[in-house]
């Protein structure tokens, strides 16, 4: 809730839901992902996304604000959970079928870690990164700089020397497509969208037709730099202490 570009933004309405809970709605169609636990921070400006998930029924972890790594491994630890999919809450197009294929890859390529976006030719907004609790491990125990707290798997794909990474890559390059929300701009696209889409899910495919049907979609979030916050990030990097808990 505390996001600096787009406060609120994962509870701001969708077309008639909070984008959080059109996420969850696409992870749900997913067939390769056994459980789902939203992994939010213990900031009170969080409540209502805990109170949500409890209106659904979805598990919620609530750990540190600032080092989501910590977050993450203390969420995967709570779940017994061996395998990780990371999804972020404000990519309410995300598609179920590129989440089983980033899984499937995973499970098939005897990985440490597996994206799409390392090399990106699937649209921004469709993000799906799959580890091993290991790698995850290995990050909360070794990871220093704040980028790689604040994001979680920087230290696990800036290491190929230390783990073993998967690559998943589409048919077609459409990396140049944006469909993730950091911005107005992007959440006037996303309803837009789920507006025209109504009952249907969404998904890669589903998205495209629209925007050949209304090419002028496209225009209404153009311009904007994909991965603003990580180099965000970056810029304002620095070592940090860090003593390890489980």
């Amino acid at each position: 809730m505390n996001s600096t570009r787009l406060p609120g933004k994962v509870m701001r309405d969708v077309a008639g839901k909070p984008m959080l809970g059109r996420v969850l709605d696409q992870l749900g169609r997913a067939t390769r992902i056994s459980r789902i636990v939203v992994a939010t921070s213990d900031s009170n400006l969080d409540d209502q996304i805990a109170d949500f998930c409890h209106t659904v029924s979805i598990p919620c972890f609530r750990g540190s604000e600032d080092d989501v790594l910590d977050r993450y491994f203390q969420s995967a630890v709570s779940a017994n959970a061996q395998v990780i999919v990371r999804l972020t809450g404000d990519c309410p197009l995300l598609d179920p079928r590129v989440i089983d294929r980033c899984v499937e890859t995973f499970l098939d390529g005897g990985c440490d870690y597996v994206s799409n976006t390392i090399h990106r030719t699937y649209p921004d907004g469709l993000d799906t990164e799959v580890f091993s609790f290991e790698a995850l491990e290995r990050a909360h125990t070794d990871a220093k700089w704040k980028s790689e707290r604040e994001h979680v798997t920087p230290y696990i794909w800036k290491n190929p020397n230390i783990f073993r990474l998967g690559v998943l890559t589409g048919e077609q390059d459409y990396s140049d497509l944006r469909w993730t929300v950091d911005c107005e701009k992007d959440l006037a696209f996303a309803r837009a969208i789920w507006k025209r889409l109504g009952d249907r899910p969404a998904g890669l495919e589903a998205v495209l037709q629209l925007l050949e049907k209304e090419p002028q979609l496209k225009r209404i979030n153009s311009g904007i730099d994909c991965n603003e916050g990580y180099l965000k990030s970056v810029v304002t990097d620095s070592l940090i202490s860090h003593v390890t808990s489980q």
